[in-house]
């Protein structure tokens, strides 16, 4: 079994109760647009991580982490970029990649908005974690916790605070 901590949008900032909620977590995965190297580096501190870049990324961040990510972590199939869209409105060659790669989990950012929405045609659970960081309009910062279990996800929990 592992432990995930997802979160997308930090824009820069890492927020210390963000950080506390992914303690025990044994992995942290970061949906793009991360703003600094050094927010980067602090997660990888304390986590193995998996991050994409976003449209806001800089070339050094994008020298550091790919645009998409797609992976197993037990035995679900993971695919993560961060501009992708949702399900029944996903972005130009999304939903054909999706297919393709016979991800179980669909990971995107960049709308500030926190989703989980399954995809009964391709059976897969999207999740969008909103955003950790203040930049944006949204008016919580967001982060997500899970675990998957062999083939199994469950116990996603939500992080939520009042953005300052």
């Amino acid at each position: 079994m592992r432990k995930i901590g997802l979160l997308s949008d930090t824009h820069g900032f890492l927020d210390k109760d963000i950080l506390a909620f992914l303690e025990n977590v044994d992995e942290i995965w970061h949906a793009g647009d991360i703003g600094m190297v050094q927010v980067l580096e602090t997660l990888q501190l304390s986590k193995p991580v998996r991050a994409v870049y976003g449209n806001i990324d800089n070339h050094e961040i994008r020298s550091l982490v790919p645009k998409i990510q797609l992976f197993s972590v037990e035995d679900v199939r993971v695919f993560m970029v961060h501009i992708g869209g949702y399900p029944g409105n996903y972005e130009g060659t999304i939903k054909s990649l999706l297919k393709e790669s016979r991800a179980r989990i669909f990971i995107a950012g960049h709308s500030h908005i926190l989703k989980v929405i399954p995809d009964k045609d391709l059976d897969l659970l999207h999740l969008n974690p909103g955003a950790a960081g203040r930049s944006g309009f949204h008016q919580l910062q967001t982060a997500m916790r899970l675990e998957i279990d062999a083939a199994e996800i469950r116990n996603l929990e939500i992080y939520e605070k009042p953005r300052h």
